[in-house]
């Protein structure tokens, strides 16, 4: 009974995988239809994200029942979300800064800018591409696939899995390399570990665009072998393959999969609160109700016999008699009390006096 669940979850992971394979063919081919210059990657990412959207959320709502099957996705507008990807922005940012300083010190960075108006204003274009290509990767990678995934696995097996192949997604990248692979399938972890940690993909999101963001807008420097995201900013890494992961940038390098290993217990550290309050199990209620005096009153009457029930009390209850007062007594009855006469004073009489 138990195995029939997995099969139907892993079915529809495989459907999603497929569906993914499709939308992906149609975004290309819209925006190709739509754009031919600089916005081609930008309504690429955008229609791509539709499509996933619409067709995972049908997806969870058909296949899990979901009545809200975006947020069940991950991309719940909860309390705090902006604040997660706040979160998450910190520690890609912090994470790019680690692999950029020491490449400063054992080698150098040979940076050219450009000040042309129209590079300036790629800038925001630049920006909005790499925002939806982060999201889209975690609707992919950690969205409605990967949860369908835990449930006909377990999370180890699913994060293992789905970061192999968020790394061989990598392949066609320009200068790939072993290392980079090894690289790029550690920031699966990470981004894994974040949806794991808060059943949301802001915080992934937040790390997976500052990352970019920051590597290539703020240093200059290819992003998986890309330079096309450096619209001022252009920066040459000089010193060895191990720390400057030569034409494939900071993810090609050694030093990267040292910092992510450090930025993954740098994630957990820092979403204790997150887990605790969204990823503790529910207690559902089950069984059978269970009656505590009775299970005392059986316990007691094993040890120590039947209880002799007690005589019942004969309580008898009088008719109610008002207190008699006596009533007042006649007039007649009543003794008269005579006034004391009121006689005159004495007079003391005066003996005769003698002649």
């Amino acid at each position: 009974m138990k195995s029939f669940p997995r099969l139907r979850a892993f079915g529809w992971f495989l459907a999603a995988i497929v569906y993914y394979e499709i939308a992906k063919q149609i975004a290309v081919r819209a925006a190709s239809g739509l754009s031919s210059g600089d916005w081609l990657d930008f309504l690429n990412e955008v229609i791509l994200l539709f499509l996933l959207l619409i067709g995972f959320g049908a997806m969870g709502y058909l296949g899990q029942r979901q009545k809200q099957p975006i947020k069940a996705m991950g991309l719940d507008a909860r309390p705090g979300w902006k604040q997660e990807i706040a979160l998450g922005s910190a520690i890609g940012w912090s994470g790019v800064v680690a692999c950029v300083l020491p490449v400063a010190l054992f080698g150098g960075l040979i940076v050219t800018f450009f000040t042309s108006w129209h590079q300036f204003l790629l800038i925001f274009l630049d920006l909005a591409i790499l925002a939806a290509g982060a999201l889209v990767q975690e609707v992919i990678f950690r969205g409605y696939p990967f949860q369908r995934l835990l449930e006909a696995t377990n999370p180890v097996v699913a994060v293992l899995f789905l970061s192999a192949a968020y790394s061989a997604s990598h392949i066609p990248d320009p200068g790939v390399t072993f290392i980079s692979s090894v690289v790029i399938m550690i920031e699966g972890w990470l981004f894994s570990i974040a949806y794991l940690r808060t059943r949301a993909l802001w915080v992934g999101f937040g790390i997976n665009f500052a990352w970019n963001v920051s590597m290539a807008m703020l240093f200059g420097l290819p992003v998986s072998g890309i330079l096309n995201f450096s619209p001022v900013i252009a920066s040459n890494a000089i010193g060895p393959v191990w720390v400057t992961g030569a034409d494939y940038g900071p993810e090609g390098s050694w030093l990267a999969a040292i910092v992510l290993v450090v930025m993954i217990f740098v994630l957990i550290s820092a979403t204790k609160d997150l887990k605790f309050r969204y990823v503790q199990p529910v207690i559902v209620p089950g069984g059978m109700p269970v009656d505590i005096d009775a299970i005392s009153r059986r316990q007691h009457e094993q040890a120590m016999g039947p209880a002799t029930p007690a005589p019942p009390q004969i309580v008898q209850i009088s008719g109610l008699t008002a207190p008699v007062v006596a009533p007042p007594p006649p007039v007649s009855e009543i003794p008269s009390v005579a006034p004391e006469p009121h006689l005159p004073p004495a007079v003391e009489e005066t003996p005769p006096q003698e002649s």
